[in-house]
This record gives C-alpha cells, structure tokens and sequence, in this order.
C-alpha cells in the first residue's frame, strides 16, 4: 500500500522546470493539473512561473498537492543528488527554525518515515488529535437558544411568540451548555475533515477514519488568519497549541479549485533564502560566546525624500552591534560553485559597512565544501581601503546540530 501511495509523489528541486508528461518515478504531469496549477497561479502566488506547457519552481520549497498528485520540491545543490538525504535536511531546518515541530525523518517518531514531507505533516497533526482525545477534548461554557420542550434558562419572548404561537408546549429559551462545541474543536474537526478529503495514503485514511467516529460533529466555521490570531491558551488548552498550529498551515492554504471542482492545490511551501537566513541566525544565537551580541534583521534609516516616508535598510545579521569589532553578515541560498559574488551582493556589503561601521562584513552561502575567502574594496583613487568583505561556503550537513555548530564556528570562532 504505501509503494502504491509513493507512486502519487512526483519529486523536484527549486529552479526545475516541470512540463506536461514529466515524471520523476510517479505519474507525469497531467494537462488538467496543469491547467489547475495556472489558475493557482493567477492569484499571485510566488512558488512557481509559468512556462510553456509547464511550470518552473523558484526558491520556495515544500509541498503542493494538486488533487491526488503530491509535488514534493526539495532544496538541492546539484542535480542528481539524493532526495532522502534533501528531504531530511529540509525537514531538519523547518524543525531548528521552529516553523513545524517535526523532526527529520532519521530521528522521527513518525512511522511513514519513506514518504513524502506532506504525510509526515498529516500524521504529525493525527498523532497530536489522537492524543487529544484519549485525554478528553476539552470542553467550555457556551450561550445557545433555541426551542426547548422544558424551560431552561430565560424566554426570548419575542422568538417565542413568532415560533410557537401554535406549539404553546414549546420555550424559545437561551441557555448556557458546558461541551466541547468550541473553536479549538471546530478547527480540528474541520482539518480532520479535509485531511479526509484530500489524503492518499490508505495507511493515514484508516487513522482519519477512526478519529472521525470518536470525534464528536462540531458545527462548521469559516477559518481565517483573524480566526487563529484570536485564539488564546490557557492551562487546560495549552496541550492543543502543536495541532492547532498545524492546522492553521493546512486548512490557511488551501485552494478549492471552484471552477472544476476535481484539481484542489494545497500548498505548504517556505521561501529558501528566509528559511536559511533564519536557521542560520539562530546557529549562531545557539552557539555564540556570551560577550557575543546576535541581532536580526537590524534597520537603519538610508534614504528620505523631499516628501514621503523614509527608506530603510535591513542586514540578515548584526554581530557585536555598535563594538568595534562589530560586523555584519548576509546569507544567500545559492551555490557559488567558485565565481565571485554578484556586484549587486558587494556593492549592499558596502554599503552596510559604511554604515555600521562595520570594519567587516560577510556573504554566508551553503555548499557542497567547505570555502571562505577574504576580499577588500577599492577606493576611488583606486586604492584598497581596509573595509573587507568575506565570503564564506559552508558545507551542508545531514546531521542538523553538527552543521549549526560548524555554522558558529565558521562565522564567530574561526
């Protein structure tokens, strides 16, 4: 069952063109999937361009479900290389920067380990709702009314005499209930529901399936970002915070196709060049020396016009900010492959460390080995200054913790 369900998993990498009748191993691109995936396309979304008879991926990687068929696009380096070892290292940095609690599938409780990123996000949020309800889903008070065959509570009495003037046995009654007819529980079961609807691995189905029984019917709600920014946790709700996070991804993106009804897009996908300025600030946060100072994202006014609002600018990363041997890095998801960095990126570099008077700065890039080298910018007389600007490869690693070490050691204690 699950070699049939790997056959619905087409997998990629970033930058890769994918056209009508391609095939990684699983079934070719359909033209009706196609089709689904422009009209996705046409509300402005940044994963993809459109190509003839096909689509090419950008930096965004992830997932993207178009009806039964999973495109799984994964970081790579090269083409060729392996995509366990890829998915593994994604599923690693979501993990480290604290985007999904999941862990890589080496070290992973999950049991659909040989699968694809999306299942692993199906069974962790099953896992969690199992959980839930072996322990008792949580109930509150809430306000209902309605007609009632007793009096309970107080008597609307202007609904009760539109709605019963001929059933005087009848109470148009508001009353307060105490049961799990809440928002946390009507989310869950909304995710069940279309987990239900747009999962294909038989394996997943039965669990669904099973949860759906115990689990009570809750009412529909309409979900939006509004929705999950009002929710709070207390005590009693704090163990449904994981699940409804990943409920929040799912149900947040998704895409009805309303035109054919067949060919839904979910799409779970993370910008490349964030997700690695993220995880490697927080490399550096969690293995600095104490006297050392890490900061993210720290602006600076740059530029104002005569009228207007004021133009800012904003390094990936400050180290000792305002110390003299402060300096400034910027990451780039790109394999220089040996060549030099692009003008634009050493002209910014400059720039930041004029600034900040920085007497350093560094471009970080991932690679297949390890590299750095140290390079100073001219003057307009043609001569060197001091200013410098570094430029350093630092080798992807599988084992997740190791690399965010050798990511410290490289940056702050070579």
């Amino acid at each position: 069952m699950l070699a049939h369900q790997k056959n619905n998993i087409m997998t990629v990498s970033e930058h890769q063109p994918v056209q009508v009748g391609y095939s990684s191993g699983g079934p070719p691109l359909e033209k009706r999937q196609l089709e689904s995936l422009q009209r996705f396309h046409s509300t402005g979304v940044p994963y993809f361009t459109l190509i003839h008879n096909g689509v090419k991926f950008n930096e965004y990687v992830g997932v993207l479900k178009v009806g039964t068929l999973t495109i799984e696009v994964l970081p790579k380096m090269d083409r060729g290389e392996d995509n366990q070892k890829w998915r593994q290292i994604l599923l690693g940095m979501l993990h480290a920067v604290g985007i999904f609690d999941i862990h890589a599938p080496s070290s992973s409780q999950l049991s659909l380990k040989s699968n694809s990123i999306l299942d692993l996000y199906f069974e962790l949020f099953i896992k969690e709702v199992e959980m839930l309800l072996r322990a008792g889903l949580v109930k509150k008070y809430r306000k209902t009314e309605g007609n009632k065959s007793a009096l309970k509570g107080s008597i609307l009495f202007a609904n009760h005499i539109r709605e019963n003037i001929v059933h005087q046995e009848r109470f148009y009654v508001r009353h307060v209930v105490y049961d799990p007819k809440n928002h946390l529980n009507q989310i869950l079961y909304k995710t069940l529901k279309l987990l239900q609807r747009i999962n294909t691995n038989v394996v997943l189905s039965s669990r669904i399936g099973t949860i759906l029984l115990d689990f009570p019917e809750m009412p529909w709600i309409r979900v939006s970002s509004d929705l999950f920014s009002r929710l709070s946790f207390s005590r009693r709700t704090e163990p449904y915070r994981k699940a409804i996070a990943i409920a929040k991804l799912l149900l947040l993106q998704y895409h009805p196709d309303i035109k054919r009804g067949q060919e839904n897009v979910l799409a779970l996908m993370f910008d490349m060049n964030i997700l690695w300025e993220r995880f490697v600030y927080l490399s550096l946060l969690k293995n600095k020396k104490e006297e050392q100072t890490i900061e993210p994202q720290s602006s600076k006014d740059f530029w104002k016009p005569e009228r207007g609002s004021k133009v800012r600018m904003r390094p990936d990363i400050v180290v000792n900010k305002g110390k003299k041997n402060c300096f400034v890095l910027d990451t780039k998801w790109k394999n220089l492959k040996g060549m030099n960095p692009s003008p634009e990126d050493l002209r910014q570099m400059f720039t930041y460390s004029t600034y900040y008077q920085a007497p350093k700065t560094m471009l970080i890039y991932p690679g297949k080995e390890e590299g750095s080298t140290n390079g100073k910018y001219f003057n307009r007389d043609g001569i060197l200054h001091e200013q410098e600007c570094g430029i350093i490869n630092i080798a992807v690693k599988s084992e997740i913790r190791e690399w965010q070490k050798d990511i410290a050691r490289r940056i702050l204690h070579d």
